[in-house]
């Protein structure tokens, strides 16, 4: 009898541990992709920060910079592999409107907190967008690249695209050649309609899809890029090219060097490239007829109208005092993204367009570590 008790409680002391045990290992499962988007933050904002909570991002990896042939042509781009991971979960990471492209430094560090959490990360060169370009071109070397990276690990990758490089990873996502490939999207401060954004370059002021509008200054940076891309419209031919330079330049944040460059243009070209520069306002009229004239080009580079074939999950994020690209476009993608896709949406103010910003209370950060979290759930998920 006393050997029957004693092994019954045997029994029961092993069920325990195998419960204590298997809940122990659940709710580590649960925990793991919070812990990892935590550490992946604090990373990419300090990246040489130590402590609990990097941790879980300082996995070892090492970096390659490759190229692929694509229907589009050759395609380079820079990968970030975790070592001692046999079948990482990846990520296509797209750069926004940067001349350094895949270079430039805040993605470098976001690339590199994500493989050390355990993440496979391709970071494509977009040679339109480095030079200050939106075109449909771009999409398609979005969506080659995440085919790219989907045939060499030969599952589903997510793809999270900056600035506005988000939108037109939607617009990729949406076509049927693509689809397959890409198992999430995540978007960074994206637009949705390139032409209202444009207007809010000019007129500084935001359309919210509640048929609201509100006043908020532009970054110039936006009206430069607006004349960057049809500087016929602003300049004669013979001063184009020296126009391009010093825009572009000016674009780079090398004023010194762009005002030299301005020093070729005509007495005209150098009265309209002040214009743009300091005096934006008085170029308003202009900039509303480049708007109208090319539409059609706008509207093929926007979201809006584009995603109703859209069948893979999304998550829009998008900084609330963004005065590049205005968080109301999160809104209004967040009406043309189908409801049964829209997985997250967070209009933080923790956020300044791809930036992060520190001086917000813990609530904010946490609700863009629960959004972080939960893409790197969704990246997890697409192993199974």
């Amino acid at each position: 009898m006393a050997n029957t008790r004693r092994s019954r409680r045997l029994t029961y002391l092993l069920l325990l541990t195998v419960l204590v045990v298997f809940a122990g290992l659940v709710a580590w499962r649960l925990a793991d992709p919070y812990l990892r988007a935590m550490s992946v933050l604090v990373r990419f904002s300090a990246p040489q920060a130590k402590g609990f909570t990097t941790r879980f991002a300082r996995g070892p990896f090492r970096e390659e910079l490759s190229s692929a042939q694509t229907p589009q042509g050759p395609v380079r781009f820079r990968l970030y592999i975790p070592k001692g991971v046999s079948q990482p979960v990846a990520m296509v990471l797209l750069h926004g409107i940067h001349h350094l492209g895949i270079e430039e430094p805040r993605l470098v560090s976001f690339s590199r907190a994500l493989a050390g959490a355990g993440i496979e990360v391709m970071t494509p060169e977009l040679k339109d967008l480095a030079d200050y370009r939106v075109t449909p071109e771009t999409i398609e070397v979005i969506g080659d690249s995440a085919v790219v990276l989907s045939t060499r690990l030969k599952q589903p990758v997510g793809v999270m695209g900056l600035s506005f490089a988000g939108g037109l990873a939607l617009m990729a996502a949406a076509k049927p050649e693509y689809a397959p490939h890409i198992g999430f999207v995540v978007t960074v401060g994206a637009h949705d309609d390139m032409a209202r954004v444009a207007h809010f370059f000019i007129a500084n002021r935001i359309e919210e899809p509640n048929g609201a509008s509100e006043q908020l200054t532009a970054h110039e940076y936006g009206v430069l890029v607006l004349a960057y891309a049809h500087l016929d419209q602003f300049f004669s031919p013979v001063d184009v090219p020296a126009a391009q330079e010093a825009l572009r330049l000016w674009l780079w944040e090398k004023p010194q060097e762009a005002m030299a460059a301005s020093q070729r243009l005509s007495k005209a070209g150098k009265a309209k490239f002040d214009e743009l520069v300091h005096h934006r306002e008085l170029a308003k009229d202009e900039l509303e007829a480049e708007i109208e004239k090319y539409r059609p080009e706008m509207d093929a580079v926007s979201p809006h109208g584009h995603l109703s074939q859209l069948k893979v999950p999304v998550y829009l994020l998008h900084g609330s005092g963004d005065t590049v690209i205005p968080a109301s476009e999160t809104e209004w993608l967040a009406r043309d993204v189908p409801p049964e896709e829209l997985k997250a949406v967070l209009i933080s103010p923790a956020l300044i367009h791809v930036n992060m910003e520190e001086a917000v209370p813990f609530s904010q950060k946490w609700a863009l570590v629960d959004f972080l979290g939960r893409v790197i759930r969704a990246a997890d998920g697409l192993q199974h």
